[in-house]
C-alpha cells in the first residue's frame, strides 16, 4: 500500500474498516486452521485424517469426553479434507437404504455449498464431482457436479446411528465404503491413497484450539494470511466487492503483505490489540445467532451468509461450521416456564401434547449437557444421553408423551422416558434432522417445543 493511501484515512476510519475486515476474514482463517490441524497427520483417526481421505467417528463419544462442546449422541461422523488445485475430486458413498444421513460439504469461507443426503438426493448409491474454480473438463456418466469456489473443500458426513453395537457395526460398514479419488482416478479398481508427507512446521499449533491460534497470530500476522488466502485458495466472492475495496483503503489486498508501521505510527498502535477486541466485539453479538421463543433459544439461518458477515463469523467463532436450517435445527433452553435456571436440585417434565412431538422428515432426540466450562454429556448408571423415540417412549393415558428430566430416576416404569440431569446447572437441546417445511413447522415458528414445567 503506498503511503498516499495510508494518509487517506484517518485513525477511526482505519479502526472501522480493520475491525469489519477482521470480521470478514474470521470464517475463512478459522476453516484454514482447522484444516491444517486436521490434515497434518500421518493416518486417519476419528475427527483428523490426511489431504484426501475420510476419517471416521465408529462410536459416540463416552461420559467423560471433553473434546469437542455439545457432542451429539444421534449421529456419527465421517470427515474429508481434498485439494482440488490439480483436478476434481469425486465422492461416492454406498445405497444408505432408508437410513438418515447428510454430506454437507463446505468451501474455504464455511458456507454449506451443497448437501448431499436423505433430505436432498435419497438414499440410493451416489457419486459426485467436486469441481475447484475455472475447471473444465468432462464430467461421467451418473455422476453430479458441485462446484466449489475454493481451492479447498470439506465434507463433514453425518449417519444416523442409534447406539446399539449391532447399529454401529451397520454404520460402520457403509463407514469403509465412503469414497473420495481424483478424477483421474475415478473407475480404476488398483487406486490406492497415498497419505501426503506431515508438514513438521506447519507455522502454528497443532493442538491449541483454532480462536488462540488465530489470537496469536496478531493484526499484522492475521492480515498477512487473510490476503495470502485470499490470492488463489479462497478469492474474495463477487458480493464481497464493496467490503474487498474498503480494506484495500488499509492496504489489505489479495496477494499483497500487509504491513501495519504503513498506516502510520498511531493507526499502527490503534490497531495492535485489534484481536481481543474483535474477539469482544463477537462475544457481545453471540446472542445475534438466535431468537429466543417461550425459553428456548433457536438458531436458523446458518450454513447459508451472503453478506453476513457478523453471523459467518460467529458461527466461526462458536459453532463452526452449521448445517443448513432445512437439514436441522438445535433449540435448547436454560430456563423452566417461570424462567427459573434449570438445575439437577429440583425434578422437571417437558410435554408433548398427543400429535405434537417435534415434526420432522428424519428424527428428533433431546440431549443433555452439563454447562460447567462448556457444553458435555452427563455421566449417569444408565449411560444415556439423549432420550428420543428409539427408547420407545411409554405415552401417557391421554396420547401424550411427558419426559423426565431429573437427577435421580423417575422410577422404573418412567425410565424410557427419562432423560438423567446432572446435580447442577444443566442445558437440555432438542436435535431436529430434517424439520418438516409445511406447518407446523419448527421453520416457520408455526411449532414450538413445550416449556419445561419444575415438579417440586
Amino acid at each position: 500500500m503506498s503511503s498516499g493511501a495510508a494518509q487517506a484515512v484517518t485513525v477511526d476510519e482505519a479502526k472501522t474498516i480493520a475491525m469489519d475486515a477482521y470480521i470478514y476474514g474470521y470464517s475463512l482463517v478459522t476453516t484454514e486452521v482447522t484444516r491444517v490441524q486436521m490434515t497434518n497427520v500421518a493416518e486417519a483417526n476419528g475427527l483428523q485424517a490426511p489431504m484426501g481421505q475420510f476419517g471416521n467417528v465408529k462410536r459416540y463419544p463416552p461420559a467423560d469426553y471433553r473434546g469437542v462442546s455439545a457432542p451429539n449422541a444421534d449421529t456419527l461422523y465421517s470427515l474429508a479434507w481434498m485439494d482440488l488445485d490439480k483436478e476434481p475430486w469425486i465422492f461416492s458413498h454406498p445405497d444408505m437404504g432408508d437410513r438418515f444421513f447428510l454430506f454437507p460439504t463446505y468451501d474455504l469461507w464455511m458456507p454449506v455449498i451443497a448437501s448431499p443426503g436423505s433430505r436432498t438426493t435419497g438414499g440410493k448409491a451416489a457419486s459426485y464431482l467436486l469441481a475447484g474454480p475455472g475447471w473444465k473438463g468432462e464430467v461421467p456418466q451418473g455422476v453430479t457436479r458441485i462446484d466449489v469456489p475454493t481451492r479447498y473443500v470439506l465434507i463433514l458426513g453425518r449417519t444416523y446411528a442409534n447406539g446399539t453395537e449391532k447399529d454401529y457395526e451397520a454404520v460402520n460398514a457403509l463407514q469403509a465404503q465412503y469414497d473420495i479419488r481424483p478424477l483421474s482416478s475415478f473407475g480404476k479398481a488398483d487406486y490406492v491413497f497415498k497419505a501426503p508427507p506431515v508438514d513438521p512446521n506447519p507455522g502454528f499449533s497443532m493442538t491449541d484450539k483454532p480462536q488462540e491460534v488465530i489470537f496469536g497470530m496478531g493484526t499484522e500476522g492475521y492480515f498477512n494470511r487473510l490476503a495470502k488466502l485470499m490470492c488463489h485458495d479462497a478469492p474474495p466472492a463477487p458480493e464481497d466487492a464493496p467490503i474487498v475495496a474498503e480494506m484495500a483503503k488499509i492496504g489489505i489486498e489479495p496477494c499483497k503483505p500487509f504491513s501495519l508501521s504503513a498506516l502510520g505510527p498511531d493507526a499502527a498502535a490503534a490497531l495492535q490489540d485489534l484481536p481481543q477486541q474483535a474477539l469482544d466485539h463477537l462475544a457481545k453479538n453471540e446472542s445475534a445467532m438466535g431468537v429466543e421463543e417461550k425459553g428456548w433459544i433457536f438458531t436458523k439461518g446458518l450454513g447459508a451468509y451472503g453478506t453476513d458477515y457478523l453471523k459467518r463469523g460467529l458461527v466461526a467463532a462458536f459453532g463452526w461450521p452449521a448445517n443448513l436450517q432445512d437439514d436441522a435445527v438445535y433449540p435448547y433452553t436454560q430456563a423452566d416456564k417461570d424462567g427459573q435456571p434449570l438445575t439437577g436440585a429440583h425434578k422437571y417434565t417437558l410435554t408433548f401434547a398427543k400429535g405434537q412431538e417435534p415434526p420432522v422428515n428424519g428424527f428428533w432426540s433431546i440431549t443433555m449437557y452439563e454447562v460447567d466450562q462448556g457444553w458435555w454429556f452427563v455421566p449417569n448408571a444408565l449411560n444415556k444421553f439423549t432420550v428420543s423415540p428409539r427408547d420407545n417412549l411409554v405415552p401417557n393415558a391421554d396420547g401424550s408423551v411427558t419426559l423426565y428430566f431429573q437427577n435421580e430416576s423417575p422410577g422404573k416404569d418412567k425410565e424410557a422416558n427419562w432423560l438423567p440431569a446432572p446435580k447442577g446447572a444443566f442445558l437440555p437441546m432438542i436435535r431436529m434432522y430434517w424439520p418438516k417445511e409445511k406447518s407446523p413447522s419448527i421453520l416457520d415458528g408455526s411449532w414450538l417445543p413445550p416449556q419445561i414445567v419444575k415438579l417440586d
